[in-house]
């Protein structure tokens, strides 16, 4: 209970009650008080429940709560006896009743203001059947119904929406942003067409442009449709190759074989398929049915220990041991006879051993073969999504082999080509290798000659120097170019250096007195600010605290105002009581009779004989039913002896009408006096006159 008024107390103490209650004031909290504050919550979940509770009365009260109770599906703590408790301590403000109410509406607040909502538009108005006889009410009630079924719908994907994570803020962004794009998009057209006036004849051609923005739109549509009609052709060029294949293969069938062996081959599969269905399936059947029943049964039985297991593990294999033991003897005395058929018994259990193989090594074949097809199906659909090209058939393939061998010939050929060319080019590679080597015999022939004549090396120092100098040359020009190119260069920098600094002395000047203007203004705005910083503070501290005190000032002013309500209202009914006292106090000392008669006092004096007046007369009716009640009991028992008597002779009167008009005039004069001795006889038993006792027929 404490944890309950802890939880209570929290979520007032919240948005949007703020009630700032602690246990202490809580649980001191009057009946009205807590009928109010229940009221202030209902409020909160449906806005209609929002009114001040002293300005009706409590029947009022209880019923609006009650009604609105039932509606959130409110369940009472107890049994159904307890639901008078409930509804008298929700009229007086008990708080075993309010506490856990408040308790379980604060817990779900959200979902019950979704619950109320909703109550507002799908609770039925239930119309009497009597009124739905009415063409015009059933229509109504009928789109009532409709419309009913519209907002639930309408609500389930208001629901969706917000699930799906799309914000207002976001759509809100989205639509702002278009719109900028808008924008930006009109003046930029509006550019566009001032660019455009300008310029002759700008109406026909914006004319042309809308024809070649048309036929472009066209033009995509049109490739859009030839795509799609290109993948319906795909489409069903695989129909018909499957079609063509299907009856290819069929043609070879009926080709290569006779009626004879189209007959054994459906023998062989109606044999192979009564196989299943009257042996192999029911087998499997029933030992499906027999473990889902085994399991089932170990299902119901309760759970079991490891002791219950080794237990149940040692009766299996003592079970098993006796079968070992009767399979033993039954073996040991089985004759020759016997014998020779277990061995057919033998050789019949291996024959239908295989023949079970066979069968579901054919089922695994034809469930293999089937799925190789889908798979083949689907592996070619994917290699023409892939490639765009169609699957080859049978010719197609076979042509295309054809094109791979005369390719694969002339291959070889320019691979034998290649290896000729290869050992030419290894010949010439070695015919250079000894053109290298006389030459550089030559050459050592040569230094001797020259060592000989005592000019050694000149051959070689005459072939550097001319290297050298060409070299040299070369450089000489590279270098008189870069250094024209740099002078050049150097002089534009110097140029454009000059005129830089030129065009930017008074910037700088300007910049210098710019920079100490901003260290000036930089070190007044760091002063500003600290001033700015301190002020702030000061200001937020008197605010926070001035805010407190009119938060304070404000409750009270509501408590006030409050109590003062409750005050008011108390003081008008009290004044009415005492004005209702003083008319009746004048109307009861009044000499006037009339008067005196409009008094309530006298009123209820007057309804007080009228009551005992009417008590003592059905007291004495009462008397009367009494005494009468056993002789009356019996007159009617009477009578509807005499009504099965009549009865009785009303059939057979009808069964005996094809008689005689004389038996007729008998039986209608038995008839009669059987009739008149039974009323003498009743009335003799009632002492009552005839004319009372008897219907008009008998007087």
């Amino acid at each position: 209970m404490g944890d309950q008024m802890q939880f209570i107390v929290e979520k007032l103490n919240q948005e949007p009650f703020r009630k700032n209650y602690n246990l202490i004031s809580f649980d001191s909290l009057e009946s009205v008080q807590l009928l109010q504050l229940l009221n202030d919550v209902l409020g909160e979940i449906d806005p209609k429940h929002a009114v001040d509770i002293r300005e009706e009365l409590p029947e009022q009260t209880a019923k609006r709560m009650l009604s609105l109770l039932g509606i959130l599906k409110y369940k009472p703590p107890g049994n159904v006896s307890d639901l008078s408790a409930f509804r008298q301590g929700l009229v007086t403000g008990s708080k075993p009743v309010i506490h856990p109410l408040l308790h379980w509406l604060l817990q779900r607040t959200n979902e019950l203001k979704k619950r109320a909502y909703l109550a507002r538009f799908l609770v039925k108005l239930e119309v009497p059947a009597e009124f739905l006889q009415d063409d015009t009410v059933a229509d109504i009630n009928k789109q009532y119904e409709e419309l009913m079924e519209a907002f639930k719908n309408l609500h389930k994907e208001y629901e969706q929406l917000k699930i799906s994570g799309l914000s207002t803020a976001e759509i809100r962004r989205d639509i702002s942003a278009m719109e900028e794009e808008k924008d930006q998009l009109v003046k930029r057209v509006e550019r566009l067409k001032k660019r455009v006036e300008t310029v002759q004849n700008h109406q026909r051609m914006l004319e042309i442009a809308r024809q070649l923005r048309l036929e472009k739109e066209r033009e995509e549509s049109l490739a859009q449709q030839k795509q799609e009609q290109k993948s319906q052709l795909f489409h069903a060029e695989q129909r018909l190759q499957r079609a063509q294949l299907q009856l290819k293969e069929m043609q070879d069938a009926v080709a290569d074989s006779k009626p004879e062996s189209l007959m054994k081959k459906l023998e062989e599969e109606i044999n192979f398929n009564s196989y299943l269905v009257t042996e192999k399936m029911p087998r499997e059947l029933e030992s499906k049915k027999a473990s889902v029943y085994l399991l089932q049964k170990v299902v119901a039985e309760p759970a079991m220990t490891q002791s219950d297991l080794t237990a149940l593990q040692s009766e299996i294999n003592e079970v098993n041991a006796q079968m070992n033991q009767l399979t033993e003897k039954r073996m040991m005395k089985y004759e020759p006879t016997d014998s020779k058929f277990s061995m057919y018994r033998q050789q019949a259990s291996i024959i239908s051993r295989k023949k079970e193989a066979k069968a579901e090594e054919l089922q695994a074949a034809k469930e293999e073969m089937s799925r190789l097809e889908r798979q083949v199906q689907q592996r070619s659909s994917q290699a023409h999504e892939l490639e765009g090209s169609e699957i080859l058939t049978e010719d197609e393939l076979k042509q295309y082999v054809n094109k791979l061998r005369s390719k694969n010939t002339l291959y070889k050929k320019k691979r034998l080509e290649i290896a000729e060319i290869t050992a030419e080019y290894g010949i010439l590679q070695r015919t250079e290798e000894l053109l290298k080597q006389r030459h550089e015999a030559i050459q050592q022939q040569l230094q001797v000659i020259e060592e000989k004549k005592g000019i050694s090396g000149y051959s070689y120092t005459q072939e550097e120097l001319e290297r050298v100098s060409a070299v040299k040359s070369e450089m000489d020009e590279m270098k008189g170019q870069t250094l024209d190119n740099m002078s050049e260069m150097v002089k534009k920098l110097n140029a454009v250096v000059a005129e830089k600094k030129a065009s930017l002395a008074p910037v700088i000047k300007e910049l210098r007195q710019l920079r100490q203007k901003c260290q000036e203004l930089t070190q007044e705005c760091d002063e500003k600010k600290i001033q700015y910083d301190s002020c702030a503070a000061g200001l937020e501290s008197n605010r926070s605290a001035l805010e407190q005190e009119v938060k304070g000032l404000l409750e009270v002013c509501a408590q006030e105002e409050s109590s003062y309500r409750y005050i008011h209202c108390m003081k008008r009914t009290l004044e009415v009581q005492l004005q209702r006292a003083k008319e009746e106090m004048k109307a009861y000392v009044s000499p006037d009779p009339q008067e005196r008669r409009k008094a309530i006092r006298e009123q209820y004096t007057r309804m007080i004989l009228e009551q005992e007046n009417l008590g003592k007369k059905l007291r004495e009716k009462q008397k009367v039913v009494r005494e009468s009640h056993g002789p009356n009991m019996k007159q009617r028992k009477m009578w509807q002896d005499f009504e099965q008597l009549m009865e009785c002779k009303r059939e057979c009167f009808q069964k005996q009408q094809n008689q005689a008009a004389i038996g007729q005039v008998i039986q209608e004069g038995v008839l009669q006096f059987l009739c008149s001795i039974w009323f003498w006889w009743i009335n003799k038993e009632s002492n009552r006159p005839v004319c009372e006792a008897s219907p008009p027929l008998f007087q």
